[in-house]
């Protein structure tokens, strides 16, 4: 796949890869600070059923960080062959 017979790895990070990271972890932060808020009054989220819950809770974190991701510019990799930037 790569030119080299063994490619080195001390590249930087991809910006898309830390676009992810930091917005799937702002986002568990938020979800926990917002889950400690209705701890005391569960009537917030109680208008859906619980296997609602289970399942959109852990949805948004995953969207931030895809959305994260998606918006992200690529990082460019100018030691690759052309055909494989």
């Amino acid at each position: 796949m790569h030119s080299d017979p063994e490619p080195t790895y001390g590249r930087p990070v991809e910006t898309k890869v830390k676009a992810m990271t930091l917005a799937s972890y702002l986002a568990g932060v938020a979800g926990m600070a917002v889950l400690q808020a209705v701890g005391d009054a569960p009537s917030m989220i109680s208008f859906l059923p619980d296997w609602v819950e289970a399942i959109v809770l852990p949805l948004v974190p995953t969207g931030l960080a895809a959305l994260a991701g998606y918006k992200a510019r690529h990082t460019p990799r100018p030691d690759l062959p052309a055909g494989q930037r």
